[in-house]
């Protein structure tokens, strides 16, 4: 009788026993799951933003705002000037214009004239050729952007326009824009893929003119 009663509590304690380790496993189970369910939810966040940021490097911050025109210089008919108008990419934030953000770069058939950006010019006046390159002030081998309807810092925000203006060499043969000759101007600024404009020189150029580039 004494061996029966003892058997019975033995089962008992064996059922107590086996309900911790069953809440013990569940409890396991619980956090394992919590933990597993964080990690997608972090992964797909992560996921997310890395194809946002490749996305937004992919895309440029800045496009073109109408037609590239040019101007020969005074003594031979040989492209001198080249005016590029942009503006802010549709949907992008705004974009700092100084020299330590943006990097321009110019690819003549005979020669490569690499980072000859010299930063940026804010102006309220009319948008002018003469106005521009008195204000802008070039030497050979550089470009500089003039901001327009600016608030008076380097920021290109969306209400401004930017015309960046390059001058090329007036004396090297080999750094000028002649007849018939292609040119490929690349903007790179500081976030986004960069502005890149081909363009080719018409024949029949006269000097000291202005030439519609496209």
């Amino acid at each position: 009788m004494f061996a029966k009663k003892l058997f019975k509590n033995r089962k008992g304690i064996v059922g107590v026993e086996a309900a911790i380790v069953l809440i013990a496993f569940l409890i396991i189970a619980a956090a394992l799951s919590y933990v597993v369910i964080n990690m997608g939810f972090y992964t797909t966040q992560k996921t997310k933003e890395t194809m946002q940021t490749g996305l937004d490097e992919s895309l440029t911050a800045l496009q073109l705002d109408g037609v590239v025109t040019a101007r020969t210089n005074d003594t031979s008919p040989h492209i001198l000037y080249i005016l590029v108008p942009a503006k802010l990419s549709a949907g992008r934030g705004a974009v700092d214009l100084s020299t330590s953000s943006v990097v321009v770069s110019v690819y003549l058939p005979n020669a490569t004239l690499m980072n000859i950006y010299e930063g940026s010019n804010p102006s309220t006046d009319d948008v002018a050729w003469d106005d521009l390159v008195s204000t802008l002030s070039l030497s050979d081998k550089q470009a500089k952007f003039a901001i327009y309807n600016d608030d008076g810092d380097t920021v290109l925000e969306s209400n401004e326009k930017a015309f960046l203006l390059i001058r090329l060499d007036s004396t090297d043969a080999q750094s000028m824009l002649s007849e018939y000759q292609t040119i490929k101007i690349e903007v790179r600024t500081a976030k986004g893929a960069a502005l890149t404009v081909i363009r080719t020189a018409p024949g029949g150029l006269a000097a000291n003119s202005f030439v519609d580039l496209g």
